[in-house]
């Protein structure tokens, strides 16, 4: 399975689609805003440069990539006229893999300039805005080119499926898994940790080249309170798929053959992949937890609809790799089922990583 042309979030405005279900990733990113804005202030106030370069990687589609391009812009020009300055231009690149739904996103382009304009006035900026269709993992932009650089929901998703996950039997060692569960074997997960060393580690490397001294960055990403609990409603999709195994609705050598490149670090994790990797300075550290359903005041069918949902949305392209978009409906409407039992019990919690670093001198 080549990753990069397969691994996007579903497209269009419909029912199933990111745009319309992406609430999540909007909340965690408001909620960590006011490190966003810090950082912000401090790269934008220290290097005052005329054209503010900045890159959203892994944008993906919807409306969440413009509101954030919007906050950054607001909080620039409250800080201009703060130290008595003109608002720098800005130059503003959307990246993320080539099937990422760039149409969509680009479709919302003029609305966004229109209401820069209506807000800020026609003499504001200007916001150049470009899409750059390319894997993060590895070089994306000249050297010292960027001033800031945003991460929202995508740095748990790996370049490839981990190598190491068939024994020298070639017989596969996550059965009836579909990424790194209480049941996966410690092989299991040494290879998905060392693949997400292997990735993060690229990341920032490449970014360091990309960056100019003192750019900042911010990054958020799915992690896990620590490496015996990985991430449970992932766990969850697997065990459904398990159960329609069990039932003949779907072979066990697709099931057994099937991993998915996600994994969630921890703290401690990415603490010591930062600081062995060198290049940037930690500014902060910190999770934001939040519950799979987010409202628990609604009613149990409206919670796991919306929990299902949004795993859906990022895992569905994936999945009909594999078991076919005939499943797809089926396996999700079990899947609810299977939320429902949960929340009944407890609530499950989304545990997000909020990683702040300044590019060294």
């Amino acid at each position: 399975m080549e990753i990069e042309k397969v691994l996007h979030m579903n497209k269009g405005v419909d029912d199933t689609s990111y745009a319309t279900n992406s609430l999540i990733q909007r909340t965690v990113t408001t909620q960590a805003g006011p490190i966003i804005e810090e950082s912000i202030k401090e790269v934008y106030t220290t290097l005052r440069p005329e054209c503010f370069m900045m890159a959203d990687m892994g944008c993906s589609s919807g409306p969440n990539a413009f509101l954030l391009v919007s906050r950054i812009i607001d909080i620039i020009d409250e800080a201009s006229r703060g130290i008595n300055r003109q608002c720098p231009q800005f130059g503003v690149f959307l990246n993320d893999l080539p099937g990422n739904d760039f149409n969509g996103l680009f479709n919302q382009l003029s609305s966004f300039e229109k209401d820069l304009e209506e807000g800020k006035g026609r003499s504001f900026g200007p916001c150049f805005v470009s899409g750059v269709a390319k894997s993060f993992y590895g070089r994306v932009f000249p050297d010292k080119f960027l001033h800031f650089v945003h991460s929202s929901y995508s740095l748990h998703w790996l370049s490839q499926v981990p190598r190491g996950l068939v024994n020298e039997n070639g017989e596969a060692l996550n059965k009836g898994n579909i990424c790194v569960a209480k049941t996966s074997p410690p092989e299991v997960h040494k290879a998905y940790y060392e693949q997400f060393k292997r990735d993060f580690t690229l990341f920032l490397r490449s970014r360091s080249r990309e960056m100019v001294f003192g750019g900042r960055m911010v990054l958020i990403f799915l992690g896990c309170s620590n490496s015996n609990e990985p991430d449970s409603l992932m766990e969850l999709l697997g065990s459904t798929l398990h159960d329609m195994v069990l039932e003949g609705a779907i072979e066990p050598e697709k099931l057994d053959d099937f991993n998915i490149p996600f994994y969630n670090p921890t703290v401690e994790e990415v603490r010591q992949l930062v600081e062995a990797e060198t290049s940037f300075a930690l500014d902060n550290l910190e999770t934001i937890t939040i519950g799979w359903s987010m409202d628990t005041s609604q009613d149990l069918e409206t919670r796991a609809k919306f929990a299902a949902k949004s795993l859906r949305v990022v895992t569905e392209a994936l999945l009909e790799t594999t078991f076919s978009h005939a499943v797809m409906d089926d396996l999700f409407l079990r899947f609810k089922a299977r939320i429902k039992e949960r929340i009944v019990v407890k609530d499950g919690e989304y545990v997000n990583i909020v990683l702040s670093v300044t590019m060294k001198e």
